[in-house]
């Protein structure tokens, strides 16, 4: 099923999507830094650039696919962002994005718990701790719940 990896321009993001690659169905990514989308572009990955904070450009990127992973630095980091002023305008507006372009699983990847907004926006959702992590172990734990058949 396909999965869309909201800020892979991160070294998490990054790391994650080398881990969902291999797997059966479509691996989009979103991504800000057009030198990042040219290398992802280049794994077999879909590439969608554009800024984080543009809720109706991630809903398009998004469309019909089954689970987002969200990496909560590409709200939070030093990247430009347009359309919200604060990571909570951020956090709203993807999770908007999620529920209009009907995606179904949430993997929230970052140090504090999923926001209210986007646990909301989907069936159901799960949180990755990045605090103090190697990139590598994330992007293992998010690939399997993005492989398993439930999130309870």
């Amino acid at each position: 099923m396909p999965v869309i990896v909201i800020g892979a321009d991160t070294d998490v993001g990054v790391a994650i999507v080398k881990a969902l690659l291999p797997r059966q169905g479509e691996v989009r990514v979103f991504v800000t830094n057009p030198d990042v989308a040219a290398t992802i572009r280049g794994s077999g990955a879909k590439v969608a650039l554009g800024d984080v904070s543009d809720g109706s450009h991630i809903g398009a990127a998004a469309l019909s696919a089954f689970a987002a992973v969200l990496i909560a630095e590409a709200a939070t980091d030093g990247r430009e962002r347009s359309f919200a002023a604060d990571e909570k305008a951020v956090f709203a507006e993807w999770a908007e994005a999620l529920s209009e372009a009907g995606v179904q699983r949430a993997i929230w990847v970052g140090d504090r718990g999923i926001p209210e907004p986007i646990a909301e926006a989907v069936a159901e959702a799960a949180s990755v701790n990045t605090s103090g992590r190697d990139p590598s172990a994330i992007a293992t734990e998010v690939a399997e719940l993005d492989e398993a058949p439930t999130l309870d």
